[in-house]
C-alpha cells in the first residue's frame, strides 16, 4: 500500500477512537506515531519537539499562571461578587438573571483567560440560582456554555498567548485586539437571551435599585482593580503577558490569604446573604482562604495544566507532519484559488468553523494558524485583526457538536446531559456568528485600540 493509503486508514481508525469518546490528546498522539512511522520519521523527533515547545516558549509561561489566576478568584469569592454586581445591573429586565450569568462571564473572562474554567466556574455558581429563578434547567446550562466562549477572547487569553508564540505577534496587541470583538460577544449573546427569555416568561424580575448597583459595585472593587491590574499593565507595556499573570496570581493570593483573617478580626459574617442585607464592611472584603487550601487550588490549576500543555506539544508535532505531507501546500492552494479578498477571507473562515465542530481550539490553532495566517497576509489583511478573526471563530467552537468542549464542561458542572444543551445554545450561535462575521469586515474593531506606531 502507498504511504497514502496507510494515513489515510490511520486517520479513519483514530476517528472512529474519537468517536468512541478516547480523549483528543491520545488521538492526536496514536495519528502522530502511526504517520511517523509510514513517513520514515523517528521517535526521536517527537521527543525533540516536545522539548522544544516548553523550552523555547517562554510565552506559554503565562498560561499555567493565568489557570491558576481563575482558580485563586473563584476560592477567593471574588468572582461571587462579580456574579452579584451583573445581577444587580441586569435583574429587572426579562432574563436578567441570565443575561447576569453571561456578564460574569465577560467579567470573570478578563482575569482568568480561560473557557473552561469560565464555563465551570459560573455554571457551577449560577445554574442552581437560574433554575430556583423558574428558568428551564437546560437553557440554564446552555447558557454556561456560551457564556465560556468569550473566555479565550476577552483579555487575557490563553490562546492568544498559544497563537502569538506560533505566529511570532506581540501578545499584548493579541490581548488588545480581543477587548471590542469580546464584548460583542457578551453583549450579542444577552440580546438573544433576553428575546428567548421574554418569549418563554423565564425570570424572576427584580426592582432596578442604583443603591444595589452601587453597593454590589463596591463588593466588586478587588474584582474590577484585578481586570484593571491586567489591562493597564499589558496596554501600557509595563508587565508582558507572563509578567501580568505573575502580578495577578500574587495579588490574587494576597487578597485571598488577607480577606479570611480580617472577616474574622471584625466579626463578619460568611453566611451566604443577599447583598443588600450585607453592610458595607463586609461587601468590601471577600470571604477568603487559609494558607492550607492553598495547594488543593495549586493542583486543581496543574492538573489542567498538565492536560493543555502536553495537547500543545502533541499538536505542534502533528502540524510538522502534515507540512511534510503538504497539508499546508494543499489548503493554501485551495483558499488562495477561491479569488478575491472577501472570497479568501470567508473560505479561511469556513474552514476555522469546521474544524472547530469536531477539535478544540488549541490543536485546531497550532495546527491551521501556521497555514492560514500568511495567506490572510498576502491578501493585506491586519495580522492581529486575522488572529481575532481565526480565534472567534475557534472560540464558537466551543458549543458547536459533534465536540463542543464547553457544552461536556456545562453538562459536567450541571448535570444536564450533553445533548439536552444542544437545542438551547442555536440562539447562542447565531448571535455569535453574526458578531463573528461583522468582526471580520470590519476589521477596525480588532485595530482601532492599538498603540499608533
Amino acid at each position: 500500500m502507498t504511504d497514502g493509503t496507510w494515513i489515510t486508514l490511520i486517520s479513519i481508525a483514530v476517528t472512529v477512537l474519537f468517536m468512541l469518546g478516547v480523549p483528543i490528546f491520545l488521538i492526536i498522539g496514536f495519528w502522530v506515531i502511526g504517520a511517523s512511522f509510514v513517513l520514515g520519521v523517528t521517535l526521536d523527533n517527537i521527543g525533540v519537539a516536545l522539548s522544544d515547545v516548553f523550552t523555547d516558549g517562554f510565552a506559554l509561561l503565562a498560561m499555567p499562571l493565568f489557570i491558576l489566576t481563575g482558580d485563586l478568584i473563584n476560592k477567593s469569592g471574588i468572582a461571587r461578587r462579580l456574579t452579584d454586581f451583573a445581577y444587580a445591573c441586569l435583574g429587572w429586565l426579562r432574563g436578567g438573571l441570565a443575561m447576569a450569568s453571561l456578564g460574569a462571564c465577560g467579567l470573570f473572562a478578563a482575569i482568568s483567560g480561560s473557557n473552561s474554567a469560565t464555563t465551570a466556574t459560573i455554571g457551577a455558581m449560577m445554574h442552581p440560582e437560574m433554575v430556583k429563578g423558574g428558568y428551564d434547567e437546560r437553557f440554564a446550562a446552555a447558557t454556561a456554555a456560551s457564556g465560556g466562549t468569550v473566555g479565550i477572547i476577552i483579555p487575557p487569553s490563553i490562546i492568544f498567548i498559544v497563537y502569538g508564540f506560533l505566529i511570532n505577534l506581540p501578545i499584548s496587541e493579541l490581548f488588545i485586539g480581543g477587548i471590542i470583538p469580546g464584548i460583542m460577544m457578551v453583549v450579542a449573546m444577552q440580546f438573544a437571551c433576553w428575546i428567548i427569555c421574554t418569549l418563554n416568561g423565564w425570570g424572576h424580575l427584580i426592582p432596578l435599585n442604583p443603591l444595589l448597583i452601587f453597593k454590589t459595585g463596591v463588593g466588586a472593587w478587588l474584582g474590577f482593580f484585578a481586570i484593571g491590574l491586567v489591562l493597564w499593565g499589558i496596554y501600557t507595556g509595563k508587565f508582558s503577558p507572563t509578567e501580568a499573570a505573575g502580578v495577578t496570581v500574587g495579588f490574587c493570593l494576597i487578597v485571598g490569604l488577607l480577606s479570611l483573617p480580617l472577616f474574622k478580626l471584625l466579626k463578619f459574617s460568611k453566611e451566604e446573604r443577599p447583598a443588600k442585607e450585607k453592610s458595607y464592611g463586609e461587601m468590601l472584603l471577600v470571604e477568603g482562604f487559609k494558607v492550607s487550601e492553598i495547594p488543593s487550588v495549586v493542583i486543581r490549576s496543574a492538573q489542567i495544566t498538565g492536560i493543555l500543555a502536553p495537547l500543545i506539544a502533541i499538536s505542534v508535532v502533528m502540524q510538522q507532519i502534515l507540512s511534510q505531507l503538504g497539508a499546508k501546500e494543499t489548503i493554501e492552494a485551495f483558499v488562495t484559488g477561491m479569488g478575491g479578498y472577501y472570497a479568501v477571507l470567508f473560505t479561511a473562515m469556513a474552514i476555522v468553523f469546521v474544524a472547530g465542530m469536531v477539535l478544540e481550539s488549541l490543536p485546531n490553532t497550532i495546527i491551521l494558524a501556521p497555514i492560514l495566517a500568511p495567506i490572510a497576509a498576502s491578501i493585506g489583511m491586519d495580522p492581529i485583526h486575522f488572529a481575532v478573526v481565526f480565534l472567534v471563530g475557534g472560540s464558537i467552537g466551543f458549543i458547536t457538536p459533534p465536540y463542543g468542549l464547553n457544552l461536556y464542561v456545562a453538562s459536567g458542572v450541571t448535570g444536564v446531559p450533553y445533548f439536552k444543551l444542544l437545542r438551547y445554545t442555536i440562539p447562542y450561535l447565531v448571535s455569535l456568528l453574526s458578531v463573528w462575521i461583522i468582526v471580520a469586515l470590519v476589521p477596525d474593531l480588532a485595530t482601532i485600540l492599538l498603540p499608533a506606531k
